[in-house]
């Protein structure tokens, strides 16, 4: 891993509002505690976006959203203001910006990305999901960009 990555994710464990409170009551090892153990966390689920078929980020009006399978990691900031997402995607995993779209009811209609990375042929019903490929196409069609496009021959 590297040490800038490292920093960025200490640093913004150091920020957090109850890890600041801690030191600020006097308790500094309670507080470097939960910011080890958060730090853990979150190097395990840039593990996850970097071995994931299916990994990918969400960028939108609703906030930012980290999918790794079954495990979303979320928050009602854009992508800018949430570090993880920000360094899963500067480590290549595919960012989806949705802030572009416009036709939010055509967006809500689209099937989920498959949460496994299995492929399976069948594309109906209710509940269906698509490969992270396929939504990508769908999406990049309703006007979202692509970062990282983990289609064959595309890049941006």
């Amino acid at each position: 891993m590297q040490i800038g990555v490292l920093r960025v994710l200490r640093a913004t464990a150091a920020s957090w509002w109850r890890h600041r409170e801690l030191r600020r009551t006097g308790q500094t090892a309670l507080a470097q505690q939960l910011e080890r153990q958060t730090v853990q966390r979150d190097l395990g689920y840039l593990r996850q976006a970097a071995t994931m078929p299916d990994a990918h980020v969400i960028c939108g009006e609703g906030g930012t959203f980290l999918h790794l399978g079954w495990t979303n990691v979320s928050t009602l900031t854009p992508i800018e203001c949430f570090p993880l997402a920000a360094l899963a995607v500067a480590r290549g995993t595919p960012l989806i910006d949705i802030r572009p779209i416009t036709d939010v009811i055509a967006f809500a209609n689209l099937p989920q990305v498959r949460r496994d990375g299995s492929v399976n042929p069948e594309h109906s019903g209710a509940g269906r999901s698509v490969s992270l490929t396929t939504y990508i196409d769908m999406v990049e069609e309703l006007g979202a960009s692509i970062t990282n496009d983990p289609r064959p021959c595309r890049s941006t």
